[in-house]
């Protein structure tokens, strides 16, 4: 008896499993760009996840010995202005962009779905009053209203986040409320409706649910745009502190009058930055065509 319930609990596993499988390799297959932008950010994240094992150098350690030295086989991409490992310093600065960058995302887009969600299915005043303060958040450029919040706030990890927050959260707002306008009119959630659900099971049940997909594509693609905030803020300044390594950071760096004597130390940093982005997008692009049932419908 054990044996065969050992042998049903594995065909079970094996059974979901496999159209996990199956949905992977006809989605590497239809979307090879797509594929290929999701293993850049599964290897990003277990570089980030990993940086204490994988760092070969401390990244906060001073060394006058390589003080600007080039990249060689003591240090693989070179030394900094004050002899820091500049591979260290980019492994421990991914957890800094992609870190910030997942949690605003994963901040802003949920709230903004949220709100576009309930203020779609409320409508009246309420929802007025919600698209004229989204309005107003979305006649500021990104960069312009997050360096405006992270001055005022100072300049931490948290302050960065809580200003993506503010800056992504309109954008879901809008896409989220569109989407959820056309799905309260279907037929189940009128339905619903007249059977007496109330309102929160509507939103939750029925509006939520069909609203993921579109969920999924904002958080892919507002990615891009939160890393790259994120490292102008520091390239700026007024992004994380000094001592904490970040892409964004290493960019201002190689900036202050480095780049004649040390060109790597902006190239580096610009190549991870523009690898994670395009690689995000990627992603997203490819997840957009085959979720958006009105491109499957094309």
């Amino acid at each position: 008896m054990e044996s065969n319930a050992g042998i049903v609990i594995h065909r079970t596993g094996v059974q979901r499993v496999y159209p996990a499988l199956r949905a992977i390799v006809d989605f590497s297959r239809r979307k090879p760009l797509g594929a290929i932008g999701g293993v850049a950010m599964a290897f990003f994240i277990v570089i980030a996840l990993g940086a204490e094992v994988i760092s070969p150098q401390d990244a906060r350690k001073l060394s006058a010995e390589h003080v600007f030295a080039p990249p060689g086989s003591e240090r693989l991409l070179g030394g900094d202005s004050v002899g820091r490992d500049v591979l260290s310093r980019l492994i421990f600065g991914s957890r800094v962009s992609l870190g910030v960058g997942l949690a605003s995302v994963a901040i802003g887009i949920s709230l903004g779905a949220l709100l576009g969600i309930v203020s779609a299915y409320l409508g009246g005043m309420f929802d007025l009053l919600v698209q004229r303060v989204v309005d107003a958040f979305l006649a500021f450029p990104a960069i312009i209203l997050g360096l405006t919040i992270v001055a005022v706030l100072g300049s931490s990890v948290f302050n960065v986040v809580l200003a993506l927050v503010f800056v992504l959260t309109p954008g879901s707002v809008r896409t989220t409320r569109a989407q959820a306008l056309a799905i309260k009119e279907m037929d189940y959630v009128l339905a619903a409706r007249a059977i007496g659900a109330d309102s929160w099971r509507i939103v939750m049940k029925h509006l939520a649910p069909n609203c993921m997909a579109i969920f999924i594509i904002l958080f892919t693609i507002t990615l891009g745009l939160a890393i790259i905030v994120e490292s102008s803020l520091s390239f700026l300044g007024v992004g994380v502190p000094p001592n904490v390594p970040s892409w964004g950071g290493m960019l201002s760096e190689a900036g202050a009058g480095n780049f004649d004597r040390a060109p790597w130390l902006a190239i580096v940093p610009g190549v991870a930055i523009s690898s994670v982005v395009f690689a995000v997008n990627f992603l997203g692009d490819a997840l957009r065509d085959v979720l958006d049932p009105r491109l499957r419908m094309g």
